[in-house]
């Protein structure tokens, strides 16, 4: 993972270093679409590409409405293709933002 260069911040809750690009590639896009700079969005897009990280949103079901619309837009795709509008979460949150 050294060789990605990613924020060590987005990983603060595991060791970086035991990251593997094929195997954690759904855990990598997850915490760069949820927390990472631009910067970390250009190197999910360098590595991944659009269509791989559109897909890869589209079964996150807690991702936020906002990055969804976004990647709806640029990936050409239908809102209701990401799993977050079209699932309610068990437990809905306190405040709606």
């Amino acid at each position: 993972m050294d060789a990605l260069k990613f924020d060590r911040a987005l990983f603060w809750d595991i060791d970086p270093d035991t990251l593997d690009i094929k195997k954690h590639s759904k855990f990598i896009i997850r915490r760069v679409l949820q927390y990472g700079s631009i910067e970390d969005w250009e190197k999910i897009k360098n590595i991944f590409g659009l269509n791989k990280i559109v897909s890869t949103a589209k079964t996150i079901k807690d991702l936020d409405k906002k990055t969804a619309s976004f990647l709806s837009v640029i990936g050409n795709v239908p809102k209701n293709d990401f799993i977050c509008y079209t699932t309610k979460p068990s437990t809905p949150k306190h405040w709606n933002f």
